[in-house]
């Protein structure tokens, strides 16, 4: 039997968690829509996110290697967000799962209609 326990090298609970929140994918998916984006132009693109969970997000998705960062010696400060060669190679995965998602979305809402 293969067991998912937690411990700090489990795939499941190690990355797959950190992509499983509210915003991760979301954030993934716009920059893969519109390119390179500044903070302000990606909060305006998901629209229901606030500025703190939008910062706490793209750190997380910077640290995991998959966002890059880019900071201007700028006044004001200019800094853009872009996938990285290893948020590129995510996205056909995450587009099955919108895929998916699009495609049983009424079914979904029926039978959570019915569960409630």
């Amino acid at each position: 039997m293969k067991t998912f326990l937690a411990v700090g090298d489990c795939p499941v609970r190690n990355i797959l968690s950190r992509l499983g929140d509210k915003w991760s994918l979301l954030v993934l998916i716009s920059l893969s829509v519109n390119g390179i984006l500044r903070f302000s132009d990606i909060q305006k693109s998901i629209g229901d996110i606030s500025q703190r969970m939008l910062a706490v997000t793209l750190r997380s998705l910077e640290a995991d290697g998959l966002v890059n960062r880019r900071a201007y010696a700028e006044v004001p400060p200019k800094v853009e967000y872009c996938l990285t060669k290893a948020g590129k190679e995510l996205l056909p995965h995450i587009q099955n799962l919108v895929g998916w998602a699009v495609a049983n979305r009424q079914d979904i809402m029926e039978s959570r209609q019915k569960h409630q």
